[in-house]
């Protein structure tokens, strides 16, 4: 089997399992005790938060650990409408976002904030004039991820961010980077984000431990309470081997960016040109997307069909985020862009890692035609 779901999660560095295999056989300490072990236990952590720190241009305050970037969502949306409700009680985001960040916009609006959903261009790509528009006085946040997890398009968050802050420089601007980081440059201090999440998972870390970057001078009302953790934002014994297994897969990811990108572009634009040449096939990523992302639709073939005919032919892809592959509705994303109902229930995501080949891609080219005849043919054959 060719594995093609790397953006829902990616096989961990053997650096990374070797990490977790002897932080947990050797530091199984409470970082919170005051015992020798507890004080290594919280040594380790600090080391953590300041290899991320410098991989993220920040610094070490500022990063917080959670247990996975929906964690980090959710604390970043809910966390600073909560603490901040005197300002206002109104939220920006756009119709493009992850679930963790949409449905905790929902459950907010549901509780008597103010919601605009700012919907995205044709192609994917969310006008930040748009976004500078919906800024108020009483905006308490503003949230854009940087790469939409299903599409792989990437949002100007420069001209976004220095926007907001121009409308209302008390605005904070949250970025879901999960898509983002160790594929693209992350430039935090230039788009002058003021929260960022993060998931090790996708970068070849752990599950079970995210990161949040919460700029020094922001405070967020924790959802978790019972203990001073993390600087008093998120109560719970801290997971020390993910976190250094994290911090690891963060600090690697970071220095292998530049060189995964170059291997990766010509092998998207490969299988870009292929997909635009197959009649049956739609294509919704664009050449100018992350390096690491390729979605196209089926129009009136369910997404789950193509994805099972080409697991049957030793490809392994998903039929959108992992988060929502299981329901059965059109995908949200593809109709924000404008898709009718046939093309957002028949989506394919691709996404690549470091092992893909250019004979890998030609494998799963040749799988694609196979699925799709195939599929016609059963289809022809119903009628």
């Amino acid at each position: 089997m060719l594995y093609w779901d790397y953006a829902a999660a990616a096989p961990p560095y053997d650096e990374v399992v070797q990490t977790v295999e002897q932080i947990m056989r050797l530091h199984y300490a409470n970082p919170s005790s005051l015992h020798r072990a507890g004080v290594e236990a919280e040594r380790l952590i600090t080391r953590a938060r300041e290899v991320c720190a410098a991989s993220l241009g920040v610094q070490p305050i500022e990063i917080l650990f959670t247990s996975g970037a929906t964690e980090s969502n959710n604390l970043a949306i809910k966390g600073a409408a909560l603490q901040y409700q005197g300002r206002g009680r109104h939220i920006v985001t756009t119709q493009l976002e992850h679930p963790s960040v949409y449905e905790s916009c929902l459950q907010l609006q549901g509780l008597g904030w103010e919601v605009t959903f700012v919907a995205p261009k044709s192609s994917g790509i969310v006008d930040p004039a748009d976004v500078t528009a919906a800024v108020r006085p009483d905006t308490v946040i503003v949230s854009v991820m940087h790469v939409n997890n299903e599409i792989g398009t990437v949002q100007p968050l420069r001209e976004i961010g220095q926007g907001i802050k121009a409308v209302n420089r008390r605005t904070l601007f949250h970025v879901d980077g999960v898509q983002g980081y160790g594929k693209l440059e992350t430039q935090l201090k230039e788009w002058e984000v003021d929260l960022y999440s993060l998931s090790p998972h996708k970068i070849r870390g752990p599950r079970g431990t995210g990161i949040l970057v919460v700029r020094e001078g922001v405070t967020l009302f924790p959802l978790l309470t019972g203990g001073s953790h993390e600087n008093g934002n998120r109560a719970g014994t801290e997971n020390v081997a993910g976190i250094v297994a994290s911090a690891k897969a963060v600090r690697m990811s970071g220095e292998k960016r530049e060189e995964l990108s170059r291997r990766l572009i010509p092998l998207r634009n490969r299988l870009l040109h292929f997909i635009s040449g197959v009649p049956e096939l739609i294509l919704n990523s664009r050449e100018d997307g992350a390096p690491h992302i390729v979605h196209f639709s089926y129009p009136g073939m369910k997404g789950e069909v193509l994805a099972r005919k080409l697991e049957e032919l030793g490809m392994t892809v998903s039929t959108r985020s992992a988060c929502s592959s299981r329901l059965a509705e059109p995908s949200r994303i593809l109709l924000s862009m404008g898709r009718d109902i046939p093309a957002a229930l028949g989506g394919i995501r691709i996404s690549f890692g470091d092992i893909h080949t250019e004979a890998d891609v030609a494998k799963l080219e040749q799988a694609l035609l196979d699925a799709v005849q195939s599929l016609k043919k059963a289809q022809g054959g119903m009628k």
